[in-house]
């Protein structure tokens, strides 16, 4: 099974099992990853899955599409890799993903 480790403003890390073809978020919903909501439920209508792909893995992922984007411009604090984590779907490639909830959703 794939890991995804998400990083706190703490420096605490968590991994996690994900399945393939699940989000990102959906992972961090089910194990109540704090400041991770997803108030859409994976629409990218909102912001409340903002993350910070690592840079290790940035270039690992597909860019973002247009209207995650635009969504990424309202989220907390967003950096060049900001991403909303409900358009990140896990693959076995992703095993160990590192994405870090930012300080000001906690």
């Amino acid at each position: 099974m794939t890991k995804i480790v998400f990083g706190m403003p703490s420096g605490e890390k968590n991994a996690y099992d994900a399945e393939p073809g699940k989000s990102v978020m959906r992972v961090a919903v089910a194990n109540r990853v704090d400041g991770i909501i997803g108030d859409c439920g994976g629409y990218a209508t909102c912001a409340t899955c903002h993350v910070y792909v690592d840079e290790s893995w940035v270039d690992k992922l597909p860019p973002p599409e247009a209207d995650e984007s635009d969504m990424l411009e309202v989220a907390e604090d967003p950096k060049p890799n900001s991403r909303l984590s409900c358009q990140i779907h896990v693959e076995e490639a992703h095993d160990g993903l590192l994405v870090h909830v930012p300080p000001g959703q906690i």
